[in-house]
């Protein structure tokens, strides 16, 4: 049974007990608007939904005795990024499996962990595909001085971790809570916090994952009758991490008008699929929307330069 190590007074240092921003958005046609919870806002470098995924792992790690963390990413890995950071800042050692060979020259985000001190082990993808088979106990075995963190911090403790972003919705002021999904584990958090009433959508950033809800259920175990919940296909935009000039342009055209910086993996596919479902009239005309920004600017840099204007 995994150890309950959410609850507000547990928070590790990278969570603030105080309120976290809430910003306004407008769609294009300045008709509707919803609001963001600006988890982007959290830390200079761990923020979004990652201290909060992690939050567990750390825990358990400090209560173990374990000298640190063992995780897994690419090379644009925004959860490798934030692991490095976090572990460093919990007094923690990581060590990051890098799916492929290490190149000549690193992108900035692993340069990033590794300055923070991770230990970056570079396999090729059969032994990284190798490695996320492995059985938990297989890694334990292997890293017997490590939590194991599974990619992306998804896993129980994680779901656990991402209920606690419910903490920093103001009850009874939102009805529609929207977030984007990779795994779906910051999704089944926040469901296993939900207040009778609220609705949860996940826009899904994978393309032709389908089986995104039922990976959800299993997660949640048995869903409560009165939790509802969806997941949009549709605006994964090509796929994971893929982008084109529409989701650019509307990225800078959602800064200027908002001041809200987005990333091209996460949140600005979120954003836009928000703006174009009140075009769509998905929203009943009385909805109160909440955008949870899960953070991951980092990854922007894997843009060509000047693509982006802020």
């Amino acid at each position: 049974m995994v150890p309950n190590y959410s609850g507000h007074e547990k928070h590790n240092a990278l969570i603030p007990p105080e309120s976290i921003n809430i910003d306004t958005a407008i769609s294009a046609n300045g008709a509707f608007e919803w609001k963001v919870l600006r988890l982007d806002q959290l830390h200079p470098v761990v923020s979004g939904n990652k201290p909060f995924k992690l939050s567990c792992y750390l825990k358990e790690a400090k209560a173990c005795g374990h000298r640190g963390v063992l995780t897994f990413g690419g090379a644009w890995s925004n959860h490798i990024h934030a692991t490095a950071h976090a572990s460093r800042e919990e007094g923690l050692e990581s060590i990051g499996i890098i799916r492929g060979e290490r190149p000549a020259d690193m992108s900035p985000t692993l340069r990033d962990a590794e300055q923070a001190g991770m230990e970056l082990r570079f396999v090729s993808r059969s032994d990284y595909r190798a490695f996320r088979n492995m059985s938990h106990d297989e890694l334990k075995t292997r890293f017997p001085d490590h939590t194991i963190v599974p990619e992306g911090g998804a896993g129980e403790m994680g779901m656990q971790g991402a209920a606690d972003i419910m903490r920093y919705i103001p009850e009874h002021q939102f009805d529609w809570i929207v977030c984007a999904c990779g795994t779906g584990t910051t999704l089944a958090g926040l469901i296993t916090a939900a207040k009778k009433g609220q609705r949860f959508l996940g826009i899904s950033v994978l393309k032709g994952h389908s089986g995104l809800k039922t990976d959800i259920n299993q997660m949640l175990n048995k869903p409560s009758e009165h939790i509802h919940y969806d997941i949009i296909e549709k605006f994964h935009g090509g796929g994971y991490a893929k982008y084109d000039d529409d989701l650019i342009d509307f990225m800078n055209r959602f800064h200027r008008s908002t001041g809200i910086l987005t990333d091209i993996v996460y949140t600005g596919k979120l954003m836009r699929a928000i703006d174009l479902m009140f075009s769509e009239n998905f929203f009943p005309s009385d909805a109160r929307v909440i955008a949870i920004h899960s953070g991951g600017l980092q990854g922007n840099r894997s843009l060509p330069a000047g693509r982006l204007h802020f």
